[in-house]
C-alpha cells in the first residue's frame, strides 16, 4: 500500500503480462468501497503497480524470458485489463517489472552486491515478444531485488 505522488504515472500489471500506465490521480477514490482500475480476467491476479520513471521497461516472466522494450510503447489509460507488455509459453505468469533509465543501466541485487549491466541491445525488442534469457548471474527467482 502507497500513497500515489501527485503528476507521477504508474505501471500497473496483471500475472498474464498485461498492464498500462495510469495517471497517479487515477489511483484514488473518494468512496469506501474503493476503486478498480485494472480489469482482470478469471485467474489473474494484479501482480504490480510501479512509478513509471524511466524510459524503459524490463520485465521478467516465470518461464525466465527477459524483455526490454520502450515506455512509450505502454498506452496510458484511465482503467481497463491493459496490453500485452510480454508473452509466455504454457501457463508462464510475470514475475516482475522494472521501469528504468537506459542510460543508466538495469541494476538487480545479487547477494550483497548490486549488478549494473548497461549493454542490454540482446535483450531488448518490442512491447509483447518473448524476450530471451537473462544476463548470468541474474536471480533464480527472477525477481529484480
Amino acid at each position: 500500500m502507497f500513497v500515489p505522488r501527485e503528476g507521477i504515472r504508474y505501471l500497473v500489471a496483471s500475472s498474464a503480462g498485461r498492464g498500462f500506465l495510469v495517471k497517479a490521480e487515477e489511483l484514488s477514490a473518494e468512496k469506501r468501497t474503493g476503486k478498480q482500475v485494472l480489469n482482470l480476467r478469471p485467474g489473474e491476479e494484479a501482480v504490480l503497480c510501479a512509478p513509471a520513471e524511466g524510459d524503459h521497461v524490463a520485465i521478467i516472466g516465470s518461464t525466465h524470458k527477459l524483455l526490454v522494450f520502450p515506455l512509450d510503447q505502454v498506452p496510458e489509460l484511465a482503467r481497463g485489463a491493459g496490453v500485452m507488455l510480454q508473452k509466455y509459453a504454457g501457463d508462464g505468469t510475470l514475475s516482475d517489472l522494472r521501469v528504468f533509465r537506459l542510460a543508466e543501466g538495469l541494476s538487480w541485487r545479487q547477494g550483497e552486491r548490486t549488478r549494473t549491466e548497461t549493454d542490454l541491445r540482446q535483450w531488448q525488442g518490442e512491447r509483447a515478444q518473448v524476450g530471451r534469457n537473462p544476463p548470468h548471474g541474474f536471480p533464480k527467482s527472477g525477481k529484480f531485488g
